[in-house]
């Protein structure tokens, strides 16, 4: 039996580079430097994070990444606590999203008590005024169809379609789809984005009548306990937690590089050889990040997506005098998929033979309003739109979303509008920076019902990502699941984040930890 101390003096000797500054990396990091590793994090952009990040807006400063985390599995609220700052938890304001572009009637509140917009009860009021009578009955027939048609359906559009008309599906499925996975509802894996749905509705006969049962077990799981919202945020943004990771990181003596393009991996031996701009600097991992650069999905329940800038620099062509040589025992790759098929291709051959998934590119343009027409949130806390009717694709207010955006922002809003879907990309691609924040303006004025005048728009921020495929696209789950397979057959490599443990940070943060620890348990006991 091998003697804490040994273990100790072994871990020591170790050395973990993390190849990315995302959640997922200094989860990584962290994980490995708790018992004893020296780890060093290599970051391309200006700043750790990811898809964490803040922008100032006049003086407001407010999240312009992720905005919130989901609370399943209580994962995310476990970490804020080890770091200290559970007390920033807080929940969103109740005030619920709404749909625009619904033909024939404009906008309306979203229905409640659905599940990714399906109705339990087509009939329910706020049901009926956007699916209109048509659509209700239509609907309706999915309780009268025999039970042996009844099968098991991996897409969640043609099981919408086929049991309660297309209206559910485009109407009030598509939004939802659109909004949170910028994919549509025909890409989307029933089991994945809603486990047991297909079983309920083999059990109870509809679809409608699926949707009730899963309601009422959930109600009932929380019964002895406070139930409280699908997501939460932190006080004072999102980045409060990079902010933690980094202090945490420095008590562990983390070194964390950033402006670090990686320009090469390949095995030294036993280990790693890697190839880094040698211009880069470190970043002082005791101050908070403060780059702008982000995206956020709106009125999303826990969408997390990957941001575009990687730690591959495919482009370069710099002579060897500007790179320098790192080595290391084990190597943990945090970036995108991209960048990650492409630097492990030469040692991971599978990885380069695959090919990779069509990612959505978003942008998102974060506008700080004087517009007192939006005192009392005439639309709720977001925005989605019917797929087709809207340029945008959904819109946050996230001064009526978040109370401490509105402490920060005073009698001004602070709105975000998204661009750009799986298949679609973002209007404002091809437009600079005052066009499109003009084309937010513009859209938001429609979203919100409320004209919003130029003038109105005291500050503008604009970001551009390209989203992780998320977990619950059709197909997703093998690609994740080969990736996976061929990383972890090379001794002393891991690989984390969003392309391989789904969007949001409630799947990465336990995917790094697991992941991690399967590093380390081989690095010291193999």
């Amino acid at each position: 039996m091998t003697e804490p101390h040994e273990l100790a003096a072994r871990a020591a000797e170790k050395h973990v580079v993390v190849v990315g500054g995302g959640i997922g990396g200094l989860i990584a990091a962290r994980e490995c430097a708790k018992v004893g590793m020296r780890v060093t994090v290599l970051e391309a952009s200006d700043a750790p994070g990811g898809a964490i990040r803040a922008a100032e807006l006049d003086g407001v400063r407010v999240d312009a990444g992720a905005e919130s985390f989901a609370t399943r599995g209580g994962h995310v609220r476990a970490l804020l606590t080890e770091l200290g700052i559970a007390d920033r938890i807080v929940p969103p304001a109740p005030g619920g999203a709404w749909l625009a572009g619904i033909p024939g009637i404009g906008a309306a509140p979203l229905p409640v008590g659905g599940i990714l917009g399906i109705p339990g009860n087509p009939f329910q009021p706020d049901v009926r005024r956007i699916l209109g009578w048509s659509g209700v009955w239509r609907a309706y027939l999915d309780r009268l169809r025999p039970p042996l048609t009844i099968g098991h359906q991996h897409s969640l559009g043609a099981l919408v379609a086929s049991r309660m008309g297309r209206k559910v599906r485009d109407r009030l499925v598509a939004p939802v789809t659109t909004g949170v996975y910028s994919a549509t509802p025909d890409a989307i894996d029933v089991d994945v984005a809603a486990p047991g749905l297909n079983a309920a509705l083999t059990r109870v006969g509809s679809l409608a009548g699926a949707v009730q049962a899963l309601k009422e077990e959930s109600a009932a799981r929380t019964v002895d306990r406070k139930p409280g919202a699908a997501v939460e945020g932190l006080d004072g943004g999102m980045t409060q937690l990079v902010d933690a990771l980094l202090r945490d990181l420095a008590t562990f003596r983390v070194e964390v590089r950033t402006v670090t393009p990686v320009r090469g991996i390949a095995r030294q031996g036993d280990g790693w050889r890697i190839t880094v701009d040698a211009l880069a600097h470190a970043h002082d991992t005791d101050a908070a990040p403060d780059a702008p650069d982000a995206v956020d999905t709106p009125v999303a329940q826990d969408a997390e997506p990957a941001p575009a800038a990687d730690a591959l620099d495919t482009a370069s062509t710099a002579p060897d005098t500007s790179t320098e040589e790192l080595f290391a025992d084990a190597l943990v790759m945090a970036v995108d998929e991209r960048a990650a098929r492409a630097l492990l291709a030469g040692v991971v051959p599978a990885l380069a033979e695959a090919t990779d998934a069509v990612a959505p590119e978003i942008e998102v343009v974060t506008l700080l309003l004087d517009a007192p027409a939006l005192d009392p949130a005439p639309r709720g806390t977001g925005v989605l739109t019917v797929p087709g009717s809207s340029i945008a694709k959904a819109l946050t207010h996230s001064t009526a979303k978040w109370e401490w955006v509105r402490r920060a922002a005073g009698s001004r809003h602070v709105v975000r509008v998204s661009f750009g879907a799986q298949g679609e990309p973002a209007a404002t691609a091809a437009l600079d920076d005052a066009a499109a924040a003009d084309l937010a303006r513009r859209e938001a004025s429609v979203l919100l019902g409320v004209d919003l005048a130029p003038a109105a728009v005291v500050a503008a921020h604009r970001a551009r990502y390209v989203q992780a495929q998320p977990a619950s696209v059709i197909g997703s789950g093998e690609r994740r699941d080969a990736a996976r397979a061929a990383v972890r057959a090379v001794p002393g490599l891991a690989a984390v984040g969003a392309w391989l443990a789904g969007t949001g940070l409630a799947q990465v943060v336990p995917d790094a930890v697991e992941e991690t620890d399967r590093l380390r348990r081989a690095l010291l006991w193999d």
